[in-house]
């Protein structure tokens, strides 16, 4: 017999002990937050539930809380409790509840727990309500009242402090480019080859997933490898290289906008002309849509993904792809970020077309596509990893049915998702980046001096 005490979750108890000073903090923030936009929607809602079929959580649960119309609810029913007189009144009638600590232990259960922000819902929604948008507004309330799992938090946090998410110290990620660099002369057989870094004038700063440096380094020697063939102007930073800003998922506008503050700021210091971001879909989603309002500012630079600028690179002839030498049968997982609510659709598949083969799209695909289920801050939230990789059937089932044995997605969120989607699953696939599949297939010209 085991007598040992139950251990208590500190953030668990945390929520239990709200004092009501910090109760009335998550309120008054509420009240901030709540845009004109974010109202109309809560009023909207008409209860139909074809928002339901959008879920990859309710699709593989079957649970009431993960229904996108329940979380909506469970916001509306806060904003009728506290700042409405009906809701006020006659908080029955209503549906109307306040902001207590068994409220907010609901909200982090259901708004960090059940969804990752996908944005697929509002597609689907009858009546046009941005879910996705309303409950990171009602993440930023939890935010501002440190009330973010630990997990996630910690994230963000080691970006704030060291730079990257990874908290990847300067010497060795210094030392991984150099490493990297010699590789990348082997392969092209040019001593000259260089990864430049910290390059005053270069016309692009390339921005990485710390991921790559750490887990992935020969994402990088692809990347680098594409840059080569194009005879580009480009440079890493020493210091500020992240792409990833984990502050969009956890709703901290002023984190969020400080780690994509500093990445601006390292463009000007470089005095280059376009920021580069590397295959992360949310990081893409942060800096080149969400930051301008986060830093109040227009940037006075470029800010295109590596995929656009490789499809680019084709359409212009800078670089030549022989897609004979991939002949397996090749699909593509659309990140949510990127595609649906990024914009970028078809450059990809232009890319995928020119570097195998055999391209085969899933059903559904682009920004119809089902969430792998690695966004949202899922990935840090261990907390909630059985429904993560639960909620990861359908996108398992979707890779299945197309017979592929390579699955392309230009995000590292989803490649960590899909790696264990892979496991979980039995797919007995590789998960690979849009730039390891341009870089196995491009024609590189041989050095002037023969070698």
């Amino acid at each position: 017999m085991n007598n040992d005490p139950v251990k208590k979750d500190p953030f668990e108890e945390k929520i239990a002990s709200l004092s009501p000073s910090e109760l009335e903090k998550a309120r008054s923030t509420f009240r901030e937050k709540l845009h004109h936009a974010h109202v109309a929607g809560l009023n909207t809602c008409v209860h139909c539930g074809l928002c339901s079929d959008s879920c990859h959580y309710f699709l593989t649960d079957g649970e009431t809380q993960s229904i996108p119309a329940y979380k909506l609810n469970l916001i509306a029913a806060v904003y009728k409790g506290e700042f409405t007189t009906a809701g006020r009144l006659f908080p029955a009638l209503n549906g109307a509840r306040h902001l207590d600590s068994d409220m907010i232990a609901e909200w982090i259960d259901t708004l960090f727990g059940r969804c990752s922000m996908c944005g697929r819902c509002a597609i689907n929604c009858t009546v046009g309500i941005n879910i996705g948008r309303i409950i990171r507004s009602a993440r930023t309330v939890l935010a501002a009242s440190d009330l973010v799992p630990p997990e996630l938090q910690s994230t963000v946090n080691t970006a704030l402090t060291t730079g990257n998410n990874m908290g990847i110290p300067r010497a060795d990620w210094l030392d991984t480019v150099q490493w990297i660099e010699e590789e990348l002369q082997q392969e092209t057989g040019d001593p000259a080859a260089r990864l430049p870094i910290d390059q005053v004038g270069a016309k692009y700063l390339y921005a990485i997933n710390p991921r790559e440096a750490k887990f992935f380094p020969l994402s990088l020697l692809a990347a680098a490898k594409v840059f080569y063939a194009a005879g580009e102007s480009w440079t890493f930073s020493s210091d500020f290289y992240d792409v990833t800003n984990y502050g969009l998922f956890s709703g901290d506008d002023s984190a969020a906008g400080k780690i994509s503050g500093r990445l601006a700021d390292t463009v000007h210091r470089l005095q280059s002309s376009a920021l580069i971001l590397g295959e992360c879909g949310h990081g893409y989603g942060a800096n080149r849509w969400e930051a301008p309002e986060w830093l109040a500012t227009t940037p006075d630079f470029q800010i295109i993904s590596i995929i656009e600028l490789m499809a680019d690179y084709i359409r212009t002839g800078r670089i030549k792809l022989d897609n004979s030498r991939l002949t397996q049968p090749v699909t593509l997982h659309d990140p949510c970020n990127l595609v649906r609510l990024g914009g970028i659709i078809e450059d990809q598949r232009y890319v995928l077309r020119r570097a195998v083969a055999n391209f085969i799209e899933m059903y559904p695909n682009r920004e119809k596509n089902f969430c792998c289920g690695g966004g949202g801050g899922q990935l840090s939230m261990t907390r909630y990893a059985a429904r993560r990789i639960k909620s990861g059937k359908i996108k398992a089932d979707q890779i299945r049915e197309t017979k592929a044995k390579i699955v392309v997605t230009p995000c590292h969120n989803c490649i960590d998702q899909l790696s264990e989607l892979n496991k979980e699953y039995k797919l007995g696939v590789q998960i690979k980046t849009l730039s390891e599949m341009v870089a196995d297939a491009v024609i590189l010209n041989k050095p002037a001096d023969g070698r």
